[in-house]
């Protein structure tokens, strides 16, 4: 009964206004009431669940093929936010990330100021253990901490002579960026169904007590040589351009120029997500963009 009536709602003649947009995709008033619905219907299994299930009601995937719960957890609590919906108290034990600050450091710190950088190798964080490890090193020295990562992502340790020296991570990329989407070629609808083509490069981190010259270029080179298909192995499709947004404030975005990436000019910052809801401006963005392809536009546009 509830897919026949999301079939009902999301016929093309629906005249229902949009309330809300969200990631490209609109929230009408029969949307609210089937949101509703399942909110009642699945109340006690809490909100993950629910999130789950309106995904596979919607059909809402990401392209490889996997549901967008993460995505649909955030839109139920941007329409809580305006009162739209009412969710369920957070089951007892799920109150978001715990803290990191009690594992001890997966590595000894100790000075490493030279080593022969073709002996550097970058690898995919393979298992749980390794995963803890990474968030533990990347919450304690970025500046940015560890955040749970929604969607495609992919995770990198970078060793030399087997020591881990460098932290690397990839995200969905951004949905909004005048720069990038102007140097593509990008309008609205082409955009929003080639954007999982492109990645961010959402954090990289060199251990302090790490101190080489030119192994941040050499770490950058070696992931991006296998990040396609290392994409396309867990995701099902591959990758034509990279992107990372370089705080002005704090760096120069030295290692990206280093390493050929495209230079696009600074954002004005933006609104800057707090808990659930959204702080005030952050601070100005450098752009960059390093196509991994020949041919990464075509790609971008769906040309043949």
């Amino acid at each position: 009964m509830i897919y026949a009536m999301l079939q009902i709602m999301e016929t093309p003649a629906s005249t229902d206004p949009v309330l809300y947009s969200f990631r490209n995709r609109k929230i009408r008033p029969s949307d609210i009431a089937f949101i509703k619905e399942m909110i009642e219907r699945h109340r006690v299994q809490g909100r993950s669940q629910i999130a789950r299930l309106l995904c596979e009601a919607w059909d809402w995937r990401q392209p490889g093929g996997r549901l967008r719960d993460m995505a649909c957890r955030d839109l139920l609590l941007r329409l809580e936010e305006r009162n739209f919906v009412q969710l369920p108290p957070r089951l007892k034990g799920r109150c978001g990330p715990k803290s990191l600050d009690h594992y001890p450091l997966p590595v000894t710190p100790r000075p490493i100021e030279d080593g022969s950088l073709s002996k550097v190798e970058v690898t995919p964080v393979a298992s749980r253990a390794e995963r803890l490890a990474w968030r533990i090193l990347v919450d304690r020295f970025h500046y940015l901490g560890s955040r749970v990562i929604p969607g495609e992502h992919r995770l990198y340790f970078a060793r030399l002579g087997g020591e881990i020296v460098g932290c690397i991570s990839w995200s969905a990329a951004a949905l909004h960026c005048p720069l990038r989407d102007a140097y593509i070629g990008w309008d609205f609808e082409t955009r929003r169904h080639r954007l999982h083509f492109t990645a961010n490069n959402q954090r990289f981190l060199i251990l302090p007590w790490v101190k080489i010259k030119g192994l941040g270029s050499r770490i950058l080179g070696l992931n991006l040589r296998r990040l396609s298909a290392d994409w396309k192995a867990a995701y099902g499709h591959p990758l034509a351009l990279a992107e990372t947004f370089v705080d002005v404030s704090r760096f120069a975005g030295t290692v990206y120029r280093a390493s050929n990436w495209k230079y696009m000019g600074t954002n004005s910052g933006g609104r800057r997500k707090k808990g659930h809801t959204y702080a005030a401006q952050s601070a100005p963005k450098a752009v960059f963009l390093y196509p991994l392809h020949r041919r990464f536009r075509e790609t971008l546009l769906g040309v043949t």
